[in-house]
């Protein structure tokens, strides 16, 4: 399985906003501020705030600590827009040489422009000396396979017992519709604080998670604005570094969305019904005879099928091949221009396909999600910050597409969507006109039985035992499949076959290989069939002559496993990417007079059970008739979700396949 792997600049990035999904409330009628400042912020003086360091006893021995938190969003109304302030500082006590590795470059999360009000840096060294930064300091970064800029500060001569402060503080539209702050890091935290200011006519729905203490209501400095307040203290680290887990949905976390305006009158502001109507709206425009004709047209190169999948497949595929996307591109006028373009953005695709379906008579739903691995979809606090990804499902065969990403086809879709709630909003007729209807349930992901892959091994003996005949024929099915297939068709010749001998070395142990063949490579076959290796090559490489037996490393044949350790107590539960299985059958032929021994080591069986269901399992037995040796065994994940009390159960199947492949069986004649 592979799990998601978050580099540590991932939340350092700048913030883009971007017009997508969410529609921005920035209408100062929406506010209707009193005043046009940030009073808060300007009464903030980071420089009265540089006490004297005093690391409590119990955190003596961490790697770092963050000492102090502070963030504020300020609500205000700048001539007629609305906009908010937000203010960070932050105190980090440095303890470790890993510590100073990872601190001696201070990522700046947001784009130096003329949003930025402030921003600073200061080290406290241990001997007291104070080392300082600001604007002239700053360094520029670019990731040129993401194509983004970082900007930072780089610190040197950090040693043990420094001290990091930065402040930064920047103005931005304001995000009503649904904000999460996290209130917990991998790092403990001595003093947390989040406050949110804001005029006293506008009234917030908040909800807290995993234990952090409900928000304390206020009057700000200036009289003429409520507060929210959210303390932490002595909040523990949560460390990102346990496998098959999903630690984001563990830690504190306060959220918050605007749901009234006293002046206006105006109620439940960010709801979900009000929403749906305006999204619905957007994204089925009404089609003039021109643009009818142009969908027609565009329909016509799509093939027919009388399967419903399979049309759905050919619509996708023909879509996604003439129609790049483009997040970041602008919104076109009509579904002619988008065609034209052949670019579009998230909104722009829905429109195409929305279009196209419509003329097949298929019935569809638009679902609106999250990344769980980021932010899972609370179905009891709505809030527009779930809603910034997209899938498509089919009712009448429980299938999903998402219309964005090139390399899936239905019924696959990125596994971070699933596994989830989601916003299902789908069409109802009243009184003639279409409108749209919403409600939240929950995103299936595929079957253990579709993520499959079989794997065939025949061993052959008995033209030299010290060195069989050994081809192994393996369908990757699903998930595995869609790794593999799209990069035929993205790659050159040359990187396609040092790709295809990457995957193959993992079975044949690093030996070149005799042969090697592949079917169903390529898009055209995602989501329709696995994808098919066959490899056969010579198996010296796995024998061992020890007096007159020979060692035959049998187990080494399934490939490379994964070892689950876990030298601390777990925290968290397992949460995998999706259900998943194998099945893997091992063919060994004799020659006339040879027996193999301990074959008994074949025989393994464990299972995870969930209220006495077995969920999970590794399942391995044989057969000896007539020097010819079968092997089977099974292995599977059928949910996604294992709880954190039976976790040894679950670590004893992962590691059964890791035991497996260290099995050694003695060939003798005697």
């Amino acid at each position: 399985m592979l799990q998601k792997n978050k580099a540590i600049k991932t939340k350092y990035k700048m913030k883009f906003k971007q017009l997508s999904i969410r529609f921005w409330l920035t209408a100062a009628v929406v506010l209707l501020s009193v005043n046009n400042y940030a009073q808060e912020f300007k009464d903030y003086h980071w420089e009265e705030k540089n006490t004297a360091i005093s690391i409590p006893p119990q955190y003596k021995d961490e790697k770092e600590v963050i000492l102090q938190r502070d963030i504020k969003i300020e609500l205000a109304v700048k001539g007629k827009e609305a906009t908010q302030y937000y203010l960070v500082h932050e105190k980090k006590y440095i303890n470790s040489d890993e510590a100073i590795e990872r601190n001696n470059r201070v990522y700046i999360p947001f784009k130096m422009d003329e949003s930025v009000i402030e921003t600073k840096l200061r080290v406290i060294l241990k001997d007291g000396k104070v080392l300082t930064f600001d604007k002239k300091d700053i360094k520029e970064e670019v990731d040129e396979e993401k194509e983004i800029k970082y900007n930072y500060f780089a610190i040197n001569g950090l040693d043990k017992g420094s001290v990091i402060e930065k402040i930064f503080m920047l103005e931005e539209n304001p995000e009503l519709e649904g904000k999460t702050i996290k209130m917990q890091s991998n790092i403990p935290i001595l003093k947390n604080e989040f406050q949110l200011i804001f005029p006293k006519h506008l009234k917030f729905k908040t909800k807290c998670y995993n234990g952090l203490a409900e928000p304390i209501a206020g009057v700000a400095n200036d009289t003429l604005k409520n507060t929210l307040t959210v303390k932490g203290e002595n909040v523990p680290g949560l460390e990102d570094d346990e496998k098959y887990a999903n630690r984001d949905t563990k830690l504190k976390m306060f959220r918050y969305k605007l749901d009234e305006n006293l002046y206006t009158g105006a109620k439940n502001i960010s709801s979900y019904a009000k929403f749906t109507s305006n999204f619905f709206d957007r994204i089925n425009p009404e089609l003039d005879k021109k643009q009818q004709k142009q969908v027609d047209e565009f329909c016509t190169q799509i093939p027919k099928s009388n399967d419903t999948q399979e049309q759905i497949w050919n619509i996708e595929n023909k879509i996604k091949k003439t129609i790049n996307f483009n997040k970041y591109a602008n919104s076109l006028e009509t579904i002619g221009d988008i065609l034209k373009a052949k670019q579009a953005n998230k909104v722009d695709m829905l429109k195409v396909y929305l279009a196209v379906l419509k003329q097949f008579n298929i019935e569809n739903k638009v679902v609106l999600a999250s990344d769980r691995f980021d932010l899972p979809f609370d179905k009891d606090f709505e809030s527009y910050e779930n809603l910034d990804e997209v899938l498509l499902y089919f009712p009448s065969i429980k299938k999903y597409l998402t219309p964005t990403e090139i390399e899936y086809r239905i019924p696959f879709f990125p596994e971070n969507l699933g596994n989830n709630n989601g916003l299902f909003i789908s069409q109802k007729i009243f009184g003639g006109v279409p409108m749209g209807i919403s409600e939240v349930s929950f995103i299936e992901l595929p079957s253990s039985e579709v993520t499959r892959d079989i794997m065939n091994i025949a061993i052959d003996f008995t033209e030299d035992v010290e060195n069989p005949k050994i081809t192994t024929d393996i369908e990757f099915g699903g998930y595995t499949a869609v790794q593999f297939q799209p990069i035929k068709d993205f790659a050159s010749a040359d990187q396609y076959q040092t790709f295809l001998k990457t995957i193959a070395k993992n079975y044949t142990l690093d030996v070149d290989y005799t042969s090697l063949k592949v079917e169903n490579e390529g898009l055209d076959y995602v989501g329709k069939k696995p994808f098919i290796m066959k490899v056969a090559f010579d198996g010296k490489e796995l024998v061992q002559k020890a007096g007159g037996n020979y060692l035959f490393s049998v187990g080494k044949l399934i490939g490379s496993q994964m070892e689950l350790y876990q030298e601390n107590k777990r925290v968290l539960p397992v949460e995998i990417d999706h259900p998943h299985s194998y099945i893997r059958n091992i063919k060994i032929k004799l020659p006339k007079g040879m027996k193999a021994k301990n074959l008994e080591k074949f025989v393994m069986d464990f299972k995870t059970q969930i209220n006495g269901k077995t969920e999970a399992g590794f399942k391995s037995n044989y057969s000896d008739k007539n020097g010819e040796i079968l092997v089977t065994n099974t292995e599977f994940y059928n949910v996604v979700n294992y709880p954190l009390e039976i976790f040894n159960d679950y670590k004893n199947v992962i590691n059964a396949a890791a035991d497996f492949n260290k099995i050694v069986i003695i060939l003798s004649s005697n």
